[in-house]
């Protein structure tokens, strides 16, 4: 009886961590941000990646520099989730996040969002936050990606398309899928928001 309650006590503590490392869950919110402050681009709210839970991105993202990408598991572009990670790692304690959006637009994303998620965990550690998959142009676009293409004036072409976004919620450049998220010129856009 001792013994299985030591074990319990050894293994429970474990199992949770190993549930609660690897489960994304809702960013805190980045600073207080009132709906007058709030920049149009961010006021929506958008599903996590297989899960229930919804976040306002303005409560979470305002005065961040952002990269929104729309991602598609089985593309080639697909190795850039490894360098947008390394990014978002790189630059997360200084005010950047990358924003990972799945889409099928392109018929390149796996079916269910349980398997995407799977996907980007086990193959590249994706750990910048990714929302529900949706679609990224056309009249059903989720409502982010249909202010950012009023606002830049120009929707993704393909998978791995980037929006940078300023600390105001403003577009500042978009980079078509063949810039990686090593290229010079990326990296020193970011920096120069930061």
């Amino acid at each position: 009886m001792y013994k299985r309650a030591f074990i319990s006590l050894v293994v429970l503590p474990f199992a949770l961590f190993s549930i609660t490392a690897f489960s994304q869950t809702a960013p805190q919110a980045s600073s207080q941000v009132t709906p007058e402050s709030c920049p149009a681009l961010l006021d929506h709210r958008i599903q996590l990646l297989h899960k229930k839970e919804q976040v306002h991105l303005c409560s979470s993202y305002a005065n961040k520099v952002i990269l929104a990408v729309n991602t598609a598991s089985q593309c080639g572009f697909t190795p850039q989730f490894a360098g947008l990670e390394k990014l978002y790692q790189q630059y997360k304690d200084q005010g950047f996040v990358v924003l990972g959006f799945p889409s099928n637009n392109f018929f390149q994303d796996r079916k269910g969002e349980a398997e995407i998620a799977k996907f980007c965990r086990i193959n590249y550690g994706v750990t910048f936050p990714m929302f529900s998959k949706s679609s990224v142009w056309g009249w059903n676009a989720n409502p982010f990606y249909k202010a950012l293409a009023e606002q830049q004036g120009s929707a993704p072409h393909w998978n791995f398309f980037k929006y940078l976004i300023d600390r105001d919620g403003n577009v500042v450049d978009l980079y078509n899928s063949r810039v990686t998220p090593e290229d010079p010129a990326l990296i020193k856009a970011i920096e120069k928001l930061l």
